[in-house]
């Protein structure tokens, strides 16, 4: 069963019409092909436009669809021999930040990603893809490792951000993410992110802090939610008042097009048509192309040039223009 956006309404008509004439083909003899041919066309052309113009809200939206590829979507299908390794060894184990040795079309690798889960039980057991400071411990085992081996480190970022209940703060959440921080920021080996969902302030930059930071076209990265920043500027909470959510998401400017124009980010990885959800394959795969054609260029570097070339990217963001 598809679920529809709401400025997907009637793209869902036109698709629902196609079900309902495919559902009567045959019977009593009724051959209905051309109608539905006639009807595709028409549903593909208003897909193409409307994704071919989402507002930065809209794009918030895409990216946080039920449907779209999540970190266990993306172990089946692009990486061999994944061995999830669980536990920070200090705490405990944390759902919502997975991650272990694999191998990517041949090449030995580390990745490391937030799942949120894809059903109900899921999302409760990987607690929406908010990590606790574990989650971030954990990741910072595994990037030791890739040091140790010489390995280089992916990792893939869907968070609304690191998890604020009491237990984290107790366990220090802002200690683990800086210092997650810091270890990508010093990692020896190749460290390539890719925002495929949201990209949450620092529960999210905690696990981006790249070489090469790239982004699925429909996916969002921001300092705080559209609806956080509606909240604080508007005291307009999300569903209530005028909705300022929409107005703080093109105000922030959240979408992967703004951020690499703002030089936060490296690249962007076309989704097909009508998002990643609606072709999870062939979204998988331009993403392991994007990354695959990333470690090419990384690997040819050594410890210290990765580390100058990662430093010199986060202290040159926002500097643009200002010489």
């Amino acid at each position: 069963m598809r679920t529809y956006l709401d400025f997907e309404k009637p793209i869902a008509e036109l698709e629902g019409k196609i079900t309902d004439l495919r559902q009567m083909d045959g019977e009593a003899g009724v051959n209905v092909d051309e109608e539905i041919e006639k009807l595709q066309g028409k549903a593909d052309t208003l897909l193409a436009d409307a994704y071919s113009k989402l507002s930065r809200w809209q794009k918030a939206q895409v990216a946080r669809h039920a449907g779209r590829p999540h970190f266990s979507d993306y172990v089946n299908q692009l990486v061999d021999d994944f061995t999830p390794l669980a536990g920070d060894r200090a705490f405990g184990e944390d759902a919502a930040v997975l991650g272990g040795p694999a191998r990517l079309r041949g090449r030995s690798i580390i990745l490391i990603g937030h799942e949120k889960g894809s059903d109900t039980a899921g999302r409760v057991k990987h607690n929406f893809g908010m990590a606790r400071p574990e989650g971030y411990r954990k990741a910072m085992r595994l990037m030791d490792m890739a040091e140790r081996f010489n390995l280089p480190v992916i990792t893939l970022v869907d968070t609304p951000g690191a998890y604020p209940g009491r237990g984290a703060e107790e366990r220090g959440q802002a200690e683990a993410i800086a210092s997650c921080t810091e270890k990508c920021l010093g990692l020896s080996a190749p460290l390539i992110s890719v925002i495929v969902g949201e990209g949450g302030s620092g529960g999210a930059v905690a696990l981006a802090a790249a070489n090469k930071v790239l982004m699925l076209e429909h996916s969002v990265y921001s300092v705080i939610s559209p609806e956080g920043c509606a909240s604080i500027l508007w005291k307009d909470a999300a569903g209530k008042g005028d909705n300022k959510a929409p107005d703080a998401a093109e105000a922030m400017k959240i979408s992967a097009q703004d951020l690499l124009d703002l030089g936060v980010i490296d690249g962007i990885i076309p989704e097909p048509v009508g998002g990643a959800h609606r072709d999870i394959h062939l979204a998988i795969e331009r993403l392991g192309d994007a990354v695959e054609a990333a470690i090419t260029e990384l690997e040819m570097m050594s410890p210290d040039e990765l580390k100058q070339q990662r430093r010199e990217k986060f202290l040159n963001i926002g500097r643009a223009g200002l010489a």
